[in-house]
């Protein structure tokens, strides 16, 4: 079954995060970032698409952009957090 999270981000550029992810196989479904690095984020999601939530999430949990406390690779893991309730 396909789960899906909409992540307000707080501390980043972007404003929200679109998750969805397959419970089954714990495959990223699908993935969108609004506001941020236009770019890189885009990049970003699609390589994430096709990958384990789980291993995902250890990659990216506690990234900080300079000298903020998050990121956007962080509010990511976050999502996923609230997603899948880990």
């Amino acid at each position: 079954m396909i789960k899906n999270y909409l992540h307000a981000c707080k501390g980043t550029c972007s404003r929200t995060i679109s998750i969805s992810y397959d419970d089954e196989t714990n495959l990223i479904t699908d993935l969108e970032i609004v506001g941020g690095c236009n770019g890189n984020l885009n990049g970003l999601s699609k390589i994430l698409v096709g990958l384990n939530i789980n291993e995902v999430h250890d990659k990216l949990k506690g990234t900080k952009c300079g000298p903020r406390e998050t990121s956007c690779p962080d509010q990511i893991a976050l999502a996923i957090e609230a997603l899948t309730c880990l």
